[in-house]
């Protein structure tokens, strides 16, 4: 496993903790950029009321608003489960280089476990994926959280 991706996926970690706080699934995530953070978030839907407030979605605009631009090529998306078709659909859409996950999401992934929208060659940019970074820690949060809300 790369170190910076692992060191990466702890400040996704810090992220996704963050979402507990106010009663949103705890998703992280961080966007690199010539090797800084340029921005990182978490899940904000419960908090928001918006149904797009994935930390991946809110981490997309924090960075475009950072670098100036929506074209975010040559930046790496490190989060903490793998993103949705929505949230893979903006990583391309923002011409992402990159994207780095822990958990794998079979119900919902499409990054590689359910649709592989990152490296669909009909749309007109490929994102890279790397999965499985951290991903143990990552499935023990989301894990945590649904029996905690399953046990209410």
């Amino acid at each position: 496993m790369d170190d910076e991706h692992a060191v990466t996926m702890g400040l996704a970690l810090e992220e996704a903790a963050a979402a507990l706080a106010h009663g949103d699934v705890p998703v992280g995530a961080v966007v690199l950029g010539g090797g800084e953070v340029v921005a990182r978030r978490h899940n904000e839907r419960e908090r928001s009321g918006d149904p797009t407030a994935h930390a991946e979605v809110l981490a997309l605009r924090d960075a475009a608003r950072a670098t100036g631009s929506w074209r975010l090529e040559g930046t790496t998306m490190v989060v903490t489960l793998e993103p949705c078709p929505m949230c893979a659909g903006a990583l391309v859409a923002a011409r992402v280089a990159a994207v780095v996950f822990g958990a794998a999401d079979p119900r919902a992934g499409a990054c590689g476990s359910l649709y592989n929208l990152c490296a669909d060659p009909r749309l007109n940019h490929a994102v890279r994926v790397t999965p499985g970074v951290r991903a143990e820690e990552c499935a023990l949060l989301l894990t945590r959280f649904f029996a905690a809300r399953r046990d209410r």
